[in-house]
């Protein structure tokens, strides 16, 4: 089979840490989505974004797929695992989602050998109940402060009689307002349909689950309902204080930094966070000091003599 670079396919480095590749991964994302790009082929590009980051975001699954990258990436006569090869456990559509859409090389070593949608198990009662299926779905932060309509398009399996054929099927979903990372959404009868039925019992057909999975944004970080957000300061605008016009995600707020902030200081504005069924979050904007880059001669004179009239040590403690 095919090995698949997943740092060439996010374009990032070897060596690029989490906040480099959920960055990639966002970039990519919104440039190929199937619900922005309609052309030929950009959906395909997404799924192997979508397929990258899945592998490349957990630590333990990213150490096991260098390990393997090494091992024989550059084969000719295509990619096979070291002997004795095994994944750390479970990474596929009993965990994160669905591994339907993904490569044979990732389902082959990423999720536990199954491809395809998996089957849910079912109990003695709904033994002719169609398969289930289980579809991941990306959604934007943005998309839902709101709440959006989805256009989803997947793969169902229907048996004729002989053979089990993949019969394309598409509808819309509504992904409610205050989705977070990990929530589950079941679409009733949207799965397969069953094989048939013996002695009375009633057929159903399956169920669709989507795992939502919102897409990392470059600004701004997810904590429950609330949202961080660092603001980077220069040392005179924390020492004297300023307003700045800060990013939210339904626009632009003017924000009051008082006099004398530390790093590290959070700021909580109101309302502005994520929005669950009973509760709205807030943001929290996180101030950062950033010192320049760069000095010239006067700066240097400047920041001299604030050092010979400032006494201030915030190293006090180290004494006691």
């Amino acid at each position: 089979m095919e090995f698949k670079d997943y740092y060439q396919i996010l374009d990032v480095d070897e060596n690029a840490d989490l906040k480099e590749i959920k960055k990639a991964y966002r970039r990519l994302a919104l440039k190929f989505h199937p619900d922005m790009n309609p052309d030929e082929g950009a959906e395909e590009k997404f799924k192997q974004v979508a397929e990258a980051y899945e592998v490349l975001k957990d630590d333990t699954k990213r150490a096991e797929y260098d390990e393997m990258k090494r091992y024989g990436s550059s084969s000719t006569k295509g990619f096979e695992a070291p002997p004795g090869w095994q994944t750390s456990g479970d990474f596929g559509a009993g965990n994160s989602g669905s591994s339907a859409d993904f490569s044979e090389f990732f389902n082959s070593f990423f999720a536990g050998g199954k491809q395809g949608f998996r089957q849910t198990e079912q109990q003695e009662p709904d033994l002719f109940k169609g398969q289930d299926l289980d579809m991941e779905v990306p959604v934007f932060l943005e998309e839902s402060v709101s709440g959006v309509t989805k256009h989803l398009e997947y793969q169902v399996p229907v048996f004729d009689g002989r053979q089990t054929q993949q019969i394309k099927k598409s509808l819309k979903v509504k992904i409610p307002q205050g989705i977070s990372d990990g929530e589950r959404i079941r679409v009733k009868g949207q799965g397969a349909p069953s094989q048939g039925a013996a002695g009375g019992k009633k057929i159903l057909n399956g169920d669709l689950f989507l795992h939502i999975r919102l897409v990392p944004h470059p600004l701004f970080d997810v904590q429950g309902i609330n949202i961080l957000l660092t603001v980077p300061l220069t040392p005179w605008e924390a020492a004297l204080g300023t307003k700045l016009e800060v990013p939210t995600l339904d626009g632009k707020i003017n924000l009051n930094i008082p006099a004398n902030s530390h790093s590290g200081k959070k700021l909580r504005i109101k309302g502005k966070g994520l929005k669950s069924k009973t509760i709205q979050g807030d943001l929290l904007a996180i101030l950062k000091i950033d010192i320049p880059p760069s000095t010239t001669n006067e700066t240097k004179r400047l920041w001299e003599q604030l050092a010979e009239v400032e006494q201030y040590n915030p190293r006090t403690d180290w004494s006691n």
